[in-house]
């Protein structure tokens, strides 16, 4: 029976060339190596190497083995990983956002309806999304409305809807209500990490400029140091911390008012039912 251990030294031997190198590498004696090349000639039942004074190297059958071996290691790496994480998917549910918000509902939610298993989340861009649940990367996918997840199930989530804050100097702080076009041009300070609000921002607003900040803490000195506008949501209000200083104007186009949706394979039908659940009975949608 081969042995993986006796095979990844016969592959660092034929990698380096010599036995003192490869035990070196290994952090094994040379004698040790030595005795494994022995055991693996036996194995095999054919010569594997040329001896000569003080020195082996591998003949054309061993630097087949070798090569063989290589395979093989790979296969049970692959093998092992496969197992291993078959395994933690089992023990774990994977949401994968469109935005960073229905996670504050949605994370919650899951670890309260299951505390024995491990609840993972990404923030992705919604190409990557699709591939994900299409891949079955992800358990649970959170869309925006109009987006179409083909053969899977999805139900309605919660809603989020965009305002803008501006100090009560600002030129914008006259409006009741706003729309792209008004704000395109003005330059924004942005946070990082908030999902397809950043596509959309950038695409509606072709003139302006944003000042991303990804620390929390230097965003909001920015802030309060400056006259630059910058977005929030009804949601983020919640959760978030704002300038009780600022007015928050509410953006009224369709694509600033968003309706998310639960995408999900049948099998995980029993994971959107308890956030669904919850959703009634707290979520604003």
């Amino acid at each position: 029976m081969l042995d993986l251990n006796e095979l990844e030294q016969l592959v660092v031997f034929a990698r380096l060339g010599t036995l003192s190198m490869a035990a070196q590498e290994l952090h094994i004696s040379q004698p040790t190596i030595t005795r494994t090349m022995q055991h693996l000639e036996e194995t095999f039942g054919v010569p594997l190497f040329i001896r000569g004074k003080n020195r082996i190297a591998l003949n054309d059958t061993g630097r087949k083995a070798a090569a063989q071996a290589e395979q093989l290691l790979e296969t049970a790496d692959n093998i092992l990983r496969t197992v291993r994480e078959y395994d933690q998917s089992r023990r774990t549910i994977s949401v994968t956002s469109c935005a960073p918000a229905p996670l504050w509902y949605v994370l919650p939610a899951l670890s309260a309806a299951y505390p024995q298993m491990t609840i993972a989340s990404s923030l992705k861009g919604i190409p990557s999304i699709i591939e994900d649940l299409n891949a079955g990367r992800c358990q649970l996918a959170i869309l925006p409305d109009g987006v179409q997840a083909n053969r899977f199930r999805s139900a309605p989530l919660l809603e989020e809807h965009l305002y803008v804050c501006v100090p009560a100097s600002h030129a914008l702080a006259q409006h009741s209500s706003l729309t792209f076009s008004d704000i395109n041009g003005f330059n924004f300070l942005l946070r990082s990490e908030i999902g397809f609000w950043d596509d959309m921002c950038r695409v509606q607003m072709p003139a302006s400029r944003f000042f991303v900040q990804t620390d929390e803490y230097e965003f909001w000195e920015l802030a309060k140091a400056s006259s630059l506008p910058y977005f929030t949501t009804d949601l983020a209000d919640r959760y978030l911390v704002s300038l009780s200083s600022r007015i928050k104007i509410p953006v009224t186009n369709p694509e600033a008012n968003v309706t998310y949706y639960i995408a999900y394979r049948p099998e995980h039908q029993a994971y959107a039912d308890s956030i669904q659940q919850i959703s009634q009975r707290d979520f604003s949608l």
